[in-house]
Formats: C-alpha cells, sequence, structure tokens
C-alpha cells in the first residue's frame, strides 16, 4: 500500500488532555482512509506545562508522568493515555512518528552565573558588548522527576547561547566556555549564523550533551517503539550531531528508523541540497518549497503556470528524500511562517502531493478533521480562523489508496490544465487526473490499452458523466473550472 502520513496535531489543537482519546478514537476511520503513519505532538513536558504545544521542551523523560510545570499531564494527555493511544495505531498498522525537538531547552529550575557576550540579533557573528557575567535560568534539575530514568542535570556547559540574561535588556548572549569558541557550524549564513533560534541554545558539540541524548532516544523507543522521527529545527543544529544521533538511535534499536527533518527554506532549494549533502541523506526533508509554490498559486489564481509547480522543490530534485505537505502547524493562519494555501486550491494541491509517484505526502489534520480557532495576528489584532475540512479529501485519499499505482503519463503541457494518469500495477485499478485553475477543460490522455471499452467515473463527484477509453487507451477527460477531477475505472 501507498505510505501517507498523517501529522495528527496543529498549533490550535485543543487541550485538557483530549488529544490522545481523539487520535485513538479515529484510527479506525485512519486506517480506513489508508493512513500509514502518524506525527504525534511533542510528548514530553515543556515549560508552558498544560498549555504548551510543545516547543518548549523542559524535560524529554516527562512524558505526562511528573508533576512538573504545575501539571503532571501534557496539554496532549498523560503517559499512560499516550502508550495506550501508539499500541491502538500500532495495532491498526498505523506507525508512530515521533516529535523531536532537540535544538533548545527551556523552564529551567535554578540561575547560574557565567561568562557571555551579547551578539547583534541580525547579525549572529557579530559581537555588540565585552564579555561580561550574566546569570540566566540555565540549570535544569528537574525535582519533580528526582532522578528516575536518568540522573543527568543540565548546566551553562550544556548551551551555547540564551535570550535572558537576569537585569538585562532581553537579547541573544553567546556563553563563553571551554569546549568550542562560537556557535555551531550549520548550513548557509541567514543571521551571519543561525545557530540560536530561542531559549537556551543547546551545544551539541558537548560530548556529555551528545551522550545523554543519544541515551535518551533509545529510551524514548523503547517507551513506544516509534518506527520513525520528525527532527524540529534541524536548520538551527549541526549536520554532524543528526548524523551520529540517526546512527546512533539505528544501530542500538536494530531499525532502520524514518527520519524527515525540517529544514524550513521556501525558495532556497539549494540550502535544502546542501544540507541533504551534509547528512549524506541519512533523513528526508519536507518540501519547503513545493508547499510555498502551493501558496503562491492558491493566491495567484487564473494567473499561475501550472507547469511551473514542481519548479525549484525538493520531490523533483530529492524525490526519495521528499515528504510532501500542503500546510503545517507553522504555515498555518496566525503562526510564525505562515502561508496558507486559499481553500479553493487544496483539492488540487493533495491530487498533487497524495496521486504522483513521487514524494512521501503528509497530510495536515484541519485539512482531514476541519478546524477553528482565534488568536492575535503579527499586527496584535484579534482574529477568527476558519479552516475548513478540505472538500473531496476523503476521497483523494482512497484514491491513493486504491489507484494511484504503475506507470505515471504526464500532461503538463498547458499553463492552466495539467493532467497525469496512473496505469495501475496488476494488483490495482489506475487513475487520471485533470486540474485547471481557469476555465473548465478536456485532456485527452492515454490511460494504457488494457482499459481499452472500460468507462470511467469521476471519482470526486465533480461530473456525473462516465467516460469512454477508445481501442488505443486513450479517453477525453474533463474537469472543472478551478477544480480537480480523478477518474477511476468502474
Amino acid at each position: 500500500m501507498n505510505a501517507t502520513m498523517l501529522q495528527g496535531f496543529h498549533w490550535y489543537t485543543e487541550g485538557n488532555g483530549t488529544f490522545y482519546n481523539h487520535i485513538k478514537e479515529s484510527s479506525d476511520w485512519l486506517q480506513e482512509l489508508g493512513i500509514t503513519s502518524i506525527w504525534l505532538p511533542p510528548a514530553y513536558k515543556s515549560s508552558g506545562g498544560g498549555y504548551s504545544v510543545g516547543y518548549d521542551p523542559y524535560d524529554l523523560y516527562d512524558l505526562g508522568e511528573f508533576d512538573q510545570k504545575g501539571t503532571v499531564a501534557t496539554k496532549y494527555g498523560t503517559k499512560e493515555q499516550y502508550l495506550d493511544t501508539c499500541k491502538t495505531l500500532q495495532s491498526k498498522g498505523i506507525s508512530i512518528i515521533a516529535d523531536i525537538v532537540l535544538n533548545h531547552k527551556a523552564g529551567g529550575d535554578e540561575k547560574e552565573r557565567f561568562h557571555a557576550v551579547k551578539v547583534d540579533e541580525h547579525d549572529r557573528q557579530k559581537n555588540i558588548s565585552e564579555p561580561f557575567e550574566i546569570e540566566s535560568y540555565t540549570k535544569f534539575t528537574f525535582p519533580g522527576r528526582a532522578g528516575k530514568y536518568s540522573d543527568f542535570e543540565w548546566d551553562f556547559t550544556c548551551f551555547s547561547g540564551v535570550d535572558y540574561a537576569e537585569g538585562h535588556e532581553n537579547g541573544i548572549f553567546q556563553i563563553i566556555h571551554d569546549h568550542g569558541d562560537g556557535w555551531e557550524e550549520v548550513i548557509g549564513n541567514e543571521k551571519g549564523n543561525y545557530d540560536y533560534l530561542m531559549y537556551n541554545d543547546i551545544d551539541h558539540r558537548n560530548p556529555f550533551v551528545r551522550e545523554e541524548l543519544s541515551k535518551w532516544a533509545i529510551w524514548y523507543h523503547d517507551q513506544i517503539f516509534f518506527d520513525g522521527v520528525r527532527l524540529d529545527a534541524v536548520k538551527h543544529q549541526s549536520p554532524d550531531f543528526y548524523k551520529e544521533w540517526l546512527h546512533n538511535l539505528r544501530s542500538n534499536t536494530g531499525k532502520n528508523i524514518f527520519a524527515v527533518g525540517e529544514y524550513w527554506a521556501p525558495g532556497l532549494l539549494p540550502l535544502m541540497l546542501d544540507y541533504i549533502d551534509a547528512t549524506e541523506g541519512c533523513m528526508s526533508l519536507f518540501d519547503a518549497s513545493l508547499q510555498r509554490n502551493f501558496h503562491i498559486a492558491s493566491k495567484a489564481g487564473g494567473e499561475y503556470d501550472l507547469r511551473r509547480i514542481f519548479d525549484q522543490t525538493l520531490v523533483a530534485s530529492r524525490p526519495d528524500l521528499a515528504v510532501t505537505v500542503v500546510a503545517n502547524h507553522d504555515t498555518q493562519p496566525l503562526q510564525q511562517l505562515e502561508a496558507p494555501v486559499e481553500p479553493w486550491f487544496k483539492p488540487l494541491a493533495y491530487a498533487l502531493i497524495l496521486l504522483r509517484e513521487d514524494g512521501y505526502p503528509c497530510v495536515f489534520s484541519p485539512d482531514l478533521y476541519g478546524t477553528g480557532y482565534s488568536d492575535k495576528g503579527k499586527d496584535g489584532n484579534d482574529y477568527e480562523v476558519f479552516m475548513p475540512k478540505v472538500d473531496g479529501i476523503e476521497a483523494l485519499l482512497k484514491a491513493r489508496k486504491e489507484n494511484a499505482y504503475g506507470l505515471q503519463r504526464d500532461y503538463f503541457e498547458d499553463a492552466h490544465c495539467v493532467g497525469w494518469t496512473r496505469e495501475g500495477d496488476g494488483f490495482n485499478k489506475g487513475c487520471a487526473v485533470v486540474m485547471s485553475n481557469q476555465d473548465q477543460y478536456e485532456k485527452p490522455m492515454e490511460v494504457g490499452a488494457a482499459y481499452a471499452g472500460h468507462s470511467f467515473y469521476d471519482l470526486l463527484g465533480r461530473f456525473d458523466h462516465k467516460i469512454e477509453i477508445d481501442e488505443n487507451g486513450w479517453g477525453n477527460f474533463t474537469c472543472p473550472a478551478g477544480n480537480v477531477s480523478v477518474w477511476v475505472p468502474e
């Protein structure tokens, strides 16, 4: 069966410990839709306690088990619920993709004094102070856990920078210590060096830190037996660290654990390819460039040249290492990397990631379930957001599960109407996909001589008529204005 990932959460997923139960109760439906893996949110206690989405990690060993940061459960539920949900999904053939956040830590237990230098936020290679002593929350003792699972305590030598110094205005303070001057080497020169992102920046050059994070990964695997990992903010971490970390994880578990990194560089394909080279292809990456193309195409409407939709994308350059997305928790409205795809274009975008041979598609949960939420925008005003379920998403998933197999023939010669066919593979029948961003179109395409004399119908229900395939295996496939049709054999 074709692999399909679901990002099971979003930035505004309901809290109060309801999430794990919701996913567990959805498991039969997800299996039926052909979801083969689910990316679950960061499951460990974060500095925001029961309100945290999970990207401000405090204690990696607390999966909703200890009374820390004002709560036992995380936003998503207790450790018991988490383990139970993972087991339920796995019993139905759905793999777990664990969200791994190893770039930074937040919510330190005690302050320490140490020397640092303040750097320019826009050019982190540029010092804007002399070295001086600061005090910051860099000591992590995890009193609520009291040494269970690990007695490792974090201190300032485990970090390369902080954004808080007692008695000073917030800024970026680079820590001065023995085992490495300056920031870690990262790909690209954005902000001079973009090693520092937020909170207490973990220094992966510290051998004790690397050893602890390796031990933790094996411990975490043995809790839920994940089959894959989603690696947060890899752009801000040394490629060498993840090469070593993934090698150790795979060799110690004896599993070829799937990994996808978040190297978010929309429109900057060369940087993503450089990162793949630097990590020697040990992980896939989310195709940020394709997501950006979807965003632009959806805003431009009928002005966009659909033949260009795969230009400068990872899926076109390295299809073996591309995880394709239409949206995620960072690009959704009111979030940091906001780049929403307009609702009219989402069925086209999902057809482009679900029904073609290249890439590993990841469906975003609001696009499958629908959601609504409110938050402040970047301008400080309050906004209400409604994200409807994508029109036809269940049928598109069904088509991926049952029809997106075999030889692919592309028909990308028209700027405003593109299509392709899949011939099937002997076990599964094929399909014909045609889409337009302007008027209703009819496109002649070949599905293969095996379908001569067969009738195809529109799985998405846009049209009632049937299309007859001629003796050479060709048919004239229609699609509605500004929409997509998926034609499958009766």
